[in-house]
């Protein structure tokens, strides 16, 4: 461990902004894992496979479930706040209504822009109304008083949430919200993080671990959304990590970069749930995230300065190739992905 990170842990983790913690953290965590581990010998290759393979091109933003196109600022920003507070579920996803062709993901979030669509924008008032019910109309899905219930009172609890300190604290704006952060990345993510939905911070060996996927993707979204400009202008937005979850992790387990244990390769494999919040969970998105930032650097030693959440959007549509749907990836029931 370094020096600096001898300090930080000794002042409780507080040097430096949100983004500076994630990125530590996620470095301490890999120096410790018991689980997962980092091959380094394999980045630089990786890397220039990356570079052959033209895959660092930029992806379109405007297109997927996921792109919100609106002509009024407060309405899109609306949108894209709610779409990344119920963009979580994938240990639920197995069991849930699915649109025909569609993944989990990409049927709540086009059962949310439906819903929209049919009965008008996103308001502060209507989200912090929300109740499981609304949720299971809203998402199409079935009431099993089981783990599709669960995940839907999670739903309704976490859009509520947002309402509630959008209605509370930013006279019902969702601009106001993304203008409080005065432009910092680092300033929104710690905004959202103050939501307990998406409060995605764990502990690791006594360490507090935050990874924020959700609360960075945001700011990452808005950023597209808007071509970088009004409630999308972030100065620091290329300093945003990876957005761990469970698939970024698995591309980068099956080509190489990471190494599980047997056993808990054993347990992926075999659909086995982990448990959110366990070593193993915490380890496979901690050092995941750390080997997007080793990668960014092996990238920049090769000339290609590339930022660490336009690696994890190369990964992230990487893995939809069939080879990595072949395999089993990781599955726990967090709502933080």
């Amino acid at each position: 461990m370094t020096p600096d990170a001898d300090a930080d842990d000794r002042d409780g983790g507080r040097r430096g902004d949100v983004l500076d913690r994630v990125r530590l953290r996620a470095e301490q965590v890999a120096a410790r894992a018991s689980h997962v581990r980092l091959a380094p010998e394999r980045l630089d290759a990786y890397a220039t496979e990356l570079v052959a393979s033209g895959a660092l091109r930029p992806a379109d933003p405007g297109s997927g479930p996921w792109a919100v196109e609106h002509p009024q600022p407060e309405a899109a920003t609306a949108m894209v706040l709610a779409l990344d507070t119920i963009n979580f579920g994938s240990g639920w996803h197995p069991v849930v209504r699915k649109r025909p062709g569609c993944s989990g993901a990409v049927t709540m979030a086009t059962n949310l822009r439906e819903h929209v669509a049919r009965h008008g924008d996103v308001t502060a008032a209507w989200l912090a109304a929300l109740e499981p019910a609304d949720a299971h109309r809203i998402f199409d899905q079935p009431h099993d008083d089981g783990p599709v219930h669960q995940l839907m009172v999670h739903f309704a609890t976490a859009l509520a949430e947002l309402g509630v300190l959008v209605e509370t604290d930013f006279d019902g704006s969702f601009v106001a919200l993304v203008e409080s952060a005065d432009g910092a990345a680092a300033g929104l993510v710690d905004v959202l993080a103050s939501l307990p939905g998406f409060a995605d911070v764990w502990t690791h060996d006594g360490l507090e671990v935050p990874i924020l996927k959700r609360a960075q993707l945001a700011v990452a979204d808005l950023h597209r959304t808007f071509g970088g400009d009004g409630p999308g202008r972030f100065h620091d937005v290329d300093r945003l990590t990876a957005f761990a979850d469970n698939l970024v992790p698995h591309v980068l387990r099956l080509d190489g970069v990471l190494e599980l244990d047997g056993a808990l390769v054993a347990r992926i494999e075999a659909e086995e749930l982990l448990e959110p919040g366990s070593r193993e969970e915490v380890e496979i998105r901690a050092v995941g995230l750390h080997a997007v930032e080793e990668l960014r650097r092996a990238l920049a030693a090769q000339g290609h300065d590339v930022a660490s959440w336009h690696l994890d959007q190369v990964l992230w549509s990487r893995g939809g190739a069939p080879r990595y749907k072949a395999h089993p990836r990781h599955r726990a029931r967090s709502t933080a992905y």
